[in-house]
């Protein structure tokens, strides 16, 4: 079905058509597959994450109960976007429907997510910096109930924020019924309207370069300082714990920022809409698998099993 026959279409005023992914039949199968599996990965993973960190005493450190945040974000982020995806890839694009309540709520959700990932991050980079430039500090400043506190702010801003986002969205009157996206947004949204979208447009803009501004300026000045103490001090105790934490954190920060600033670019390019939708489905489900790897091969514990695991297939192999 081509655009104009999606725009044509009529149905009652309360659902939404979603344009979705184009899958040819032959491809919608190992589609399905595929995303399914990277989803159950990543689901699977952090969920595992969480209860070994939980019912682990030992990890139960700032670091630690910081990455519990971030798995429960992925695994929230996931669960809100791909079994739609999912589903939709085998229903006729004719029939892609979404009552107009349950995509403001999946827009209000992706926003949530994704502001709440970077601000968890900033956290998580004042934790290593903490850590590593204030040793002496760092048991007196970053307690459990810190952690909580600076947690529950970080959840409580961004909260705040994407609540006046989408509060301008739903004020505004619909003329139109067909999002050109694989799921819900903001900008999609708003774009329903035939009403000025002026507000919408500076507060959108403006709240994604407080946003990134805050989080790049953070930990860009984060870890300067923390370069400048490693390259200062010799103790190789030091530097090499520095080195194999803050790898872990901006490993996942510049996966983050360089698959978001991606997406913004093929907004840019009309011509390539089919490929910044394949492109922002795959972000929100990779992701997630994503920062569970490399945080799981942050933990003692789960890279033993892992080898343990390993090591038992060969044997079973040899045998």
């Amino acid at each position: 079905m081509d655009t104009r026959d999606m725009e044509n279409q009529t149905f009652s005023d309360d659902f939404i058509l979603l344009e979705g992914l184009k899958v040819s039949t032959e491809s919608s199968l190992p589609a399905f597959v595929f995303l399914l599996l990277i989803y159950i990965f990543a689901v699977v993973s952090n969920i595992s994450l969480v209860t070994l960190i939980f019912t682990t005493r030992r990890l139960h450190q700032p670091m630690y109960l910081l990455f519990c945040n971030m798995s429960i974000n992925d695994i929230f982020g996931a669960s809100i976007i791909t079994p739609h995806i999912l589903r939709n890839i085998f229903i006729p694009p004719s029939e892609r429907l979404i009552d107009y309540d349950s995509c403001v709520i999946q827009a209000f959700c992706v926003h949530l997510i994704a502001g709440a990932s970077h601000t968890i991050l900033m956290i998580m980079a004042f934790d290593r910096y903490m850590a590593i430039c204030k040793p002496l500090q760092y048991a007196t400043i970053m307690t459990k109930a810190m952690v909580v506190k600076l947690s529950v702010g970080a959840w409580t801003a961004t909260l705040f924020f994407v609540a006046i986002l989408l509060g301008l969205t739903i004020r505004l009157s619909r003329c139109r019924q067909v999002i050109y996206n694989p799921f819900c947004d903001n900008p999609t949204l708003f774009k329903l309207s035939c009403e000025s979208i002026l507000i919408n447009n500076i507060y959108g803009l403006g709240y994604t370069v407080v946003l990134l501004g805050c989080s790049i300026g953070s930990i860009s000045l984060t870890y300067l300082k923390i370069a400048s103490v490693c390259l200062s001090s010799k103790n190789k105790a030091l530097n090499s714990k520095a080195l194999q934490t803050c790898s872990t954190h901006l490993a996942v920060y510049i996966f983050l920022l360089v698959s978001g600033f991606i997406i913004v670019i093929l907004h840019r390019f009309p011509h390539l809409s089919d490929h910044r939708k394949v492109t922002s489905v795959l972000v929100h489900v990779t992701v997630p698998a994503f920062n569970a790897v490399i945080y799981g091969l942050q933990i003692k514990e789960i890279k033993q099993r892992i080898i343990t695991v390993f090591n038992n297939s060969k044997v079973a192999l040899i045998k």
